[in-house]
């Protein structure tokens, strides 16, 4: 039985659920878990918190209130490293000004660590994944790479100077941009996680009358990643993203091979997508610059032809 409230569910490829309250409130639901990327436990509940609460920035929103889900292998592991992991996770709810509600927890022989998080937004207001228009500019506001250089860290293969940028940048929240976004004519949004920029660009496209052009020369691209792809530091979710994903996917001539291994990487708390309308695209750029989030950057645009599809040149 469908209800009328809900505003956005399980049915749409959406990053929260939107249950509408009243005629000017609606909730944002969201979850999200998972295990570490990172051997700081500190560390890992930032990233981890940070990545939870992108969902909710990504409609518009703002999170309110948020649980902890724990997956903890206390046999193995001293109970210091989850007191740390919790802490990291309180650090950013309290930066993000969320308060924690409580949690749950259980005994597992892999840790993993996330949010649920709720937070509040007008019903008029929210912003969907799908709805971008022929003509508006996509800004993407951090760089690609993070799980190449996750797999790399994994591998102790990874350059600390490239790790610590990786790091600074998963840690951020999306917050900044988020709050500028809500002054333009924002038609689309979506953070960009584990289906890479393509898997994600392919959901705001899928089954529209619009497609994307993205120009790989001005996306932005933590330093070393190239390298780290010449050694064989590509994640597995990596090629799953692509297979799922390729027959909606036009590579021009002159497009590298290496960087579409980039597109397809899935991320871990990375930026947002944002389309917003054509002759807006600058200033809001500049406000997002302002607002400290300076990594940003015009990546594209969505175009009437070719609809349903994504041209990377």
């Amino acid at each position: 039985m469908s209800d009328p409230n809900l505003l956005t569910g399980m049915e749409k490829a959406e990053d929260a659920g939107v249950y509408k309250l009243s005629d000017t409130l609606a909730l944002v639901q969201t979850v999200d878990f998972f295990t570490p990327i990172v051997d700081d436990p500190f560390t890992f509940g930032q990233i981890a918190a940070v990545n939870s609460l992108s969902d909710v920035y990504a409609m518009g929103g703002k999170p309110l209130t948020a649980m902890n889900i724990v997956c903890f292998p206390s046999k193995i592991m001293d109970m210091s490293i989850l007191r740390d992991i919790l802490l990291g996770g309180l650090d950013k709810m309290r930066e993000a000004k969320v308060t924690l509600v409580g949690g749950h927890s259980i005994d597992d022989k892999e840790l993993k660590y996330g949010l649920s998080v709720t937070g509040l937004i007008h019903p008029d207001r929210v912003i969907y994944n799908t709805g971008a228009k022929a003509g508006d500019r996509l800004v993407l506001t951090k760089p690609l790479g993070t799980g190449i250089i996750s797999t790399a860290i994994k591998a102790e293969m990874a350059d600390e100077a490239v790790v610590v940028e990786a790091i600074r940048s998963m840690s951020c929240l999306n917050d900044r941009a988020a709050e500028v976004m809500m002054d333009f004519h924002v038609h689309a949004c979506t953070d960009i996680t584990g289906f890479g920029l393509l898997g994600h660009g392919c959901e705001m496209v899928q089954d529209t009358d619009v497609g994307m052009v993205l120009d790989h020369q001005a996306i932005p691209v933590f330093h070393g990643v190239k390298d780290l792809i010449d050694m064989g530091m590509v994640p597995g979710g990596t090629y799953r993203n692509r297979d799922y994903r390729i027959a909606m996917i036009e590579q021009a001539k002159g497009v590298p091979d290496y960087f579409m291994h980039i597109l397809f990487d899935p991320q871990t708390s990375g930026g947002l997508l944002i389309a917003v309308q054509g002759d807006e695209a600058e200033k809001l750029l500049e406000k997002v610059h302002k607002a400290g989030v300076t990594e940003a950057a015009i990546v594209g645009e969505i175009v009437a032809e070719p609809a349903g599809k994504i041209v990377v040149r």
